[in-house]
């Protein structure tokens, strides 16, 4: 099955929307990237994807991928240099475990609405919206060929 296939249009609404409501009140951005296969150790992976959405480009360099390759089981998010550098030791990994279980139970859409959105109240911490603040990124899902 293709990635883009996985989840339903009401599934990929959902979590175009969490992006979206995660982004209101921050000026850092999220993607999230789905793909079958990793091609690589995930984290390497996860950080070509980050290049290639050109995520390292926002201004506060506050951009968060969320990874997901769904035939090899393998999750990351990853964050750039302006919000790894405020966020507690740990933050990344405490919310890709609860977003594993989610997966594993068969709530895809579910663990990755809340992911994005503990990422994005991660964020409003950090990086609070600014009345000046642009949308640097598009928020749809981005989807890796089934190859």
């Amino acid at each position: 099955m293709t990635p883009a296939k996985y989840f339903t249009p009401a599934e990929k609404e959902a979590i175009v929307d969490a992006i979206r409501e995660a982004e209101k009140n921050t000026s850092g951005e999220i993607r999230v990237h789905i793909e079958n296969h990793a091609k690589k150790a995930t984290l390497d992976r996860a950080a070509q994807v980050f290049a290639d959405l050109k995520m390292h480009k926002t201004a506060l360099r506050n951009g968060v991928l969320v990874y997901v390759a769904l035939e090899d089981h393998k999750l990351a998010i990853l964050g750039d240099a302006g919000i790894n550098a405020k966020v507690p030791a740990g933050f990344w990994d405490n919310i890709t475990a609860r977003l594993a279980g989610h997966f594993k139970e068969g709530h895809a859409c579910q663990g990755l609405c809340e992911a994005i959105l503990a990422i994005g109240e991660q964020l409003k911490a950090y990086f609070p919206y600014q009345q000046n603040d642009i949308n640097e990124l598009p928020d749809d899902i981005s989807f890796g060929s089934d190859k």
